[in-house]
């Protein structure tokens, strides 16, 4: 091992040197530097590998592990972007490559979802009540309220000027952001409170429903409902899938710990909680100002039509720039295993 480290030292320092300079900028190193830098960081990685496999020397590991880390991220890594840009670009493909990657766990979540929904339409429809067990006490939108009552409810608030609108968009947006978050950090719990939580706002909406349709207001409602809760209910079924997510790497780490685990998942957490926060900021947004509008049912529900295919478009690009940046990895890996040869 001495040999071998005496052959490379020079090429490290050489690395590290380089490194330095870029560390400070980019701009600092012409266009040969980087690719020396580019050659160097391929050799590194393979003479990392090599002492892995051959010495239990950790400080020989750390040190390679940290010229090749530093490496990659100058050379791979996009240069960082001002935080408009920044945020622009998340809200552009970040939030959907986010979704895409965690799919399995919202799509879980919007399966309780909906079967809370469902459980409490079958329930409602064969015994009314299971709807007064259901909607929350004192509601004055129960099973016995008349459809006078409901319509009234329902066209409430259309005269309120536009300062108390964005008041109630404030309160409505705090309401539903503390429910995500709920919903969310209960995944700590091994995400039992979370599976409740879920399927428990599925019931309602499920039983609000019933409520209408058994008063024979259907159109109407779901123009009630749809143009912010497409986007409403979807943020809310971020976060249980996060909180799924968080209670899988608190019941199932692996070969790592607990804490360890909740870490590895920590950036998913946060980039989805951030884009949820904006999602429901645009319902809350919607829900003041267009629900409690003179708007058609006809004009509500083509929003709503509309913001489903948005978000449908959004996700589904999610899913193809994932799909682009996996390839382009799997690529720059069959270039460094081709290269990787010549290293002595």
């Amino acid at each position: 091992m001495s040999s071998f480290i005496t052959r490379n030292k020079p090429e490290w320092d050489e690395l590290e040197a380089l490194l330095k300079r870029a560390r400070k900028s980019v701009k600092r190193l012409s266009l040969d530097e980087m690719k020396r830098l580019d050659v160097l960081y391929r050799r590194a990685t393979v003479h990392l590998s090599q002492v892995r496999s051959r010495t239990s020397d950790r400080n020989l590991i750390n040190y390679l592990n940290g010229l090749t880390s530093t490496a990659h991220s100058i050379i791979y890594l996009p240069p960082q972007a001002g935080a408009v840009r920044g945020g622009f670009e998340f809200l552009r493909e970040g939030l959907a490559r986010t979704i895409a990657r965690n799919w399995i766990w919202h799509a879980i979540s919007a399966c309780l979802l909906l079967a809370g929904a469902g459980f409490a339409a079958i329930a409602g429809s064969l015994d009314v009540v299971a709807l007064y067990a259901l909607m929350p006490a004192g509601d004055p939108r129960g099973p016995g309220a008349s459809r006078e009552t409901l319509l009234e409810i329902l066209r409430s608030g259309r005269d309120q000027g536009s300062g108390g609108k964005f008041v109630f968009a404030a309160f409505l947006f705090s309401h539903n952001f503390k429910v995500g978050l709920l919903s969310m950090a209960l995944g700590i719990l091994a995400a039992v409170p979370t599976v409740i939580l879920i399927i428990y706002n599925g019931m309602i909406l499920g039983a609000f429903a019933t409520v209408h349709h058994q008063a024979g207001i259907v159109g109407e409602m779901w123009a009630w409902i749809l143009p912010h809760g497409i986007t409403e209910i979807g943020a809310i079924v971020l976060c249980g899938g996060i909180g799924l997510q968080l209670g899988w790497a608190i019941v199932s780490p692996g070969m790592y710990s607990r804490s360890e685990s909740l870490k590895a998942v920590s950036g998913e957490v946060a980039r989805t909680v951030v884009g949820a926060g904006f999602m429901l900021i645009f319902a809350a947004i919607i829900e003041s100002y267009l629900r409690q509008s003179e708007l058609s049912t006809a004009v509500r529900l083509s929003f709503a039509a509309g913001t489903a295919v948005f978000w449908i478009a959004y996700i589904a690009y999610g899913f193809v720039c994932e799909r682009a940046a996996v390839r382009q990895q799997f690529e720059m890996a069959l270039v460094r295993s081709d290269s990787s040869g010549e290293v002595q």
